[in-house]
């Protein structure tokens, strides 16, 4: 197979045109026409259907397109690893994040990351736990942090940090936080209206996985994905939410809300780190991979 034809495919199917693919890649429409159909031919497999519109992929197309990103991120870094040899720390790395934490990390990361591995490129893409495996396992992403505790194929799982769920509620007017709420049982929870991100999620899976191992079932009032929605709709009155302490005291007015811990540390999730057990880290993504461990710690550590 012709990494060449292949890179021109994967261009072709995300722009959904071959006049924009041959723009972006600065070729020839023809030319770069004439290179997908030889790879057509010589996978027998139809790729691309062509209509007025552009181009979408077919059924072999897609299953095409999920390998040959992983096969040009591989391609990708073993350049970088070579080039590694020659310069200092630097090259691509490719790393995955939940929503939430990609919005407490991302920003404190990348300044470190200028300033202590200046010569090292840090990509960031956000996604649910399980989607963020998955991208490990077929290498196109170099490492995630996941709270997914499922043991996955070719995949090495090492534990990061503790993040303890804190039920959240709308703060009455004139109420006092001096001294804190007390801690808040599982009965508690299971008894309250929750506004709660939909499944697969993997804080909604914990969250009714000990609520069952406890004998309760989780009372869902809104099926709601984004902190910040979430929070919006614990303010409208919609129910109470289940969420890390930093989502609160980092939203715009945490004064509106009251947070209360969780009674025997009964909801508190592992914040695992993924990398790939088949493909060996570079200098780079080690380097990378300790800058994310010490952020981490530094950002979310002590909340």
């Amino acid at each position: 197979m012709d990494l060449k034809q292949l890179s021109y495919f994967v261009a072709v199917a995300e722009l959904g045109s071959f006049s924009r693919a041959a723009t972006e890649l600065g070729i020839a429409q023809p030319a770069l026409s004439r290179q997908v159909r030889t790879l057509e031919l010589s996978l027998r497999q139809t790729l691309l259907r062509r209509h007025g519109r552009g181009a979408t992929t077919t059924e072999a197309g897609r299953l095409l397109l999920d390998h040959a990103r992983g096969i040009l991120h591989q391609v990708e870094r073993c350049t970088d690893e070579l080039r590694d040899m020659r310069l200092a720390l630097g090259g691509q790395v490719a790393l995955g994040l939940p929503p939430s934490l990609a919005r407490m990390l991302t920003v404190p990361l990348i300044r470190s990351a200028k300033q202590q591995l200046p010569q090292a490129q840090i990509s960031i893409g956000e996604g649910l736990s399980s989607a963020l495996l998955a991208q490990v396992q077929h290498g196109r992403l170099d490492a995630a942090l996941v709270y997914d505790t499922q043991s996955w194929p070719d995949v090495t799982i090492e534990p990061l940090l503790t993040e303890a769920l804190v039920l959240v509620t709308k703060r009455l007017p004139g109420l006092t936080l001096d001294p804190p709420p007390p801690p808040v049982s599982l009965t508690v929870i299971a008894q309250t209206p929750m506004v709660i991100p939909r499944r697969p999620n993997a804080i909604r899976q914990a969250v009714e996985q000990r609520l069952a191992n406890a004998g309760h079932t989780l009372k869902v009032a809104l099926e709601v994905d984004g902190v910040a929605a979430i929070l919006d709709l614990v303010l409208d009155g919609a129910g109470a939410a289940l969420l890390p302490p930093y989502a609160v005291s980092r939203s715009i007015r945490p004064s509106d809300f009251v947070t209360q811990r969780i009674a025997h540390n009964a909801l508190d999730l592992p914040v695992l780190m993924a990398t790939s057990a088949r493909r060996p880290i570079t200098p780079t993504q080690t380097a990378v991979l300790a800058l994310v461990r010490d952020t981490a710690d530094a950002v979310l550590g002590d909340d």
